[in-house]
């Protein structure tokens, strides 16, 4: 029988934060045999089912392998509900936290959104309930009002902005120099970085990731010590010692792209090891090692794993699929609210994307200019 496991969260209170307590589920692990017989189910249920499964990087390597093997996807929680709404698939499967079933759902509300688990959360949305947000955020109406991604479809509608790790930088930096005050929310560590790199004025909402919020800066210059010529690959969630420590601080698709594109061989990394299978196929014969959680005063809440994504697994996708049920429901007005700041994010971010193409392009033209006048 599968097993309960109770987690400690950061539980915040506006500017304040005490300590939740939740629970998750710790699927049993099935055998070869199982896992052969499994794959073969679900892959033919996806068939019957005209289904389409999309995986983020931080669930269990079968689930990330049958993604891709079934013409799904693996990917970041934004790229996973892009990816759906623009399969012809009328069914995604979620292999995720229920914030990333909600966000396909927003993009996609005609579409028949399953997860494995709908109780499988993250202590980001917990720790961020929408009543207190938007009570918050009425206390404060002179602030424009930017979420993580990492929230439930309930404080996105409460929301001017939505960002991921990936583009949150630059639509921060691009209010700020538009004089805009931000209230931010929920991680307190990711908005500090933003803030110490933007200058931006902004009220932090006091949540965190317990899975980055383990990840010990002492503890990882020790490690440094051991392997000096290893990069240091952090996720903006994580605590600022361990960030100042890094070569590459970025999104879960960025630190991908950092260990294919740096010269590297050996990198520590900071951020759920579910990555790591990842980055093992896009980087083959590099090397990956586990940045600390351990050390003076660690508690491992979660070992670097989340415990909400391990509860996806083989038995109990190939159940959903079966019976259909565990279907994401969003609030039709809810979810058209919810939709304004994503859409927001996503027009900004190809514009951004169109301006670096096109300063890369007057780069290129004004060397072979150079090139030219030397020649």
């Amino acid at each position: 029988m599968e097993a309960i496991k109770s987690v400690e969260y950061d539980r915040p209170r506006g500017l304040t934060c005490g300590v939740g307590e939740a629970w998750a589920r710790v699927p049993d692990a099935p055998s070869l045999e199982e896992k052969r017989a499994l794959k073969a189910r679900i892959r033919a249920l996806l068939k019957r089912e005209q289904a389409v499964l999309v995986a983020h990087y931080y669930v269990d390597a079968e689930l990330q392998e049958l993604a891709d093997e079934t013409g799904g996807c693996v990917a970041d929680s934004l790229e996973m509900a892009r990816f759906g709404r623009d399969h012809a698939a009328r069914t995604l499967v979620v292999a995720g936290v229920r914030f990333m079933g909600e966000t396909a759902k927003i993009l996609s509300p005609h579409k028949r959104i399953l997860m494995p688990d709908l109780d499988a959360t993250c202590s980001l949305d917990l720790g961020c309930p929408a009543d207190e947000f938007s009570a918050f955020c009425d206390a404060h109406p002179d602030r424009t009002v930017v979420v993580y991604a990492n929230t439930s479809a309930a404080v996105k509608a409460r929301a001017d902005w939505m960002v991921t790790s990936s583009i949150g930088l630059e639509i921060v930096a691009d209010l700020h120099a538009r004089g805009e005050k931000i209230l931010w929310a929920p991680d307190r560590h990711l908005g500090g970085y933003i803030q110490k790199k933007t200058g931006a004025d902004m009220l932090l909402w006091q949540g965190s990731c317990l899975v980055h919020d383990e990840f010990k800066g002492i503890e990882l210059d020790l490690l440094r010590e051991q392997y000096p010529n290893a990069k240091i690959l952090v996720h903006p969630e994580s605590p600022e010692g361990v960030v100042k420590l890094a070569d590459v601080v970025g999104s879960t698709t960025q630190l991908i792209d950092a260990a294919v594109r740096l010269d590297a061989t050996r990198f520590i990394v900071a951020t759920d090891l579910g990555i790591l299978h990842k980055m093992k196929l896009a980087a083959p014969g590099k090397t990956f090692i586990e940045a600390p959680t351990a050390g003076n005063s660690a508690t491992c809440k979660s070992c670097a794993h989340c415990p909400w994504m391990a509860m996806n697994g083989l038995a109990n996708l190939a159940d959903v699929l079966e019976r259909g049920h565990n279907e994401i429901r969003v609030d039709v007005a809810i979810g058209e609210r919810a939709r304004v700041p994503i859409d927001r994010m996503l027009d900004f971010a190809a514009r951004h994307k169109k301006r670096v193409q096109a300063s890369g392009d007057l780069a290129k033209d004004a060397s072979m200019f150079n090139n030219m006048g030397a020649a």
